[in-house]
């Protein structure tokens, strides 16, 4: 499921401030990265079922590197998906994610954009 329009899109940000503002929220710096690209996820497990929110985004200055080396981040549309075992997770728009967890991951993408927002390059 992509969360469109959350204000997330296209923003900018240095890269040790961004990883930053996601762990606040509980994203996690996660082993999806290349010298290009940044992932970061935050885990839900509800009723025995494995959700994931992904924010992603690529360097537009600079490289991404685990130790925080400088770069600036763009960041793309945030997906929410569905893990299923042992297959990975599914971001496919027919999933079924319970409304609590659209809901919850609303607040937190909004909190992030507020954060974000302060700090944008």
């Amino acid at each position: 499921m992509r969360f469109e329009n959350t204000g997330i899109e296209n923003l900018t940000i240095e890269l040790s401030k961004l990883t930053h503002i996601m762990k606040e929220e509980g994203l996690v710096f996660a082993g999806q990265w290349d010298y290009d690209r940044v992932t970061y996820d935050r885990k839900f497990v509800i009723k025995d079922e494995t959700f994931y929110l992904r924010v992603q985004g690529y360097a537009i200055e600079g490289e991404v590197e685990e130790n925080g080396k400088y770069a600036v981040i763009k960041l793309i549309t945030p997906i929410l998906g569905k893990h299923y075992y042992p297959h990975g997770v599914e971001y496919g728009e027919d999933e079924n994610f319970p409304k609590s967890l659209i809901e919850q991951c609303n607040r937190i993408l909004a909190k992030v954009k507020e954060n974000i927002s302060a700090f944008s390059a």
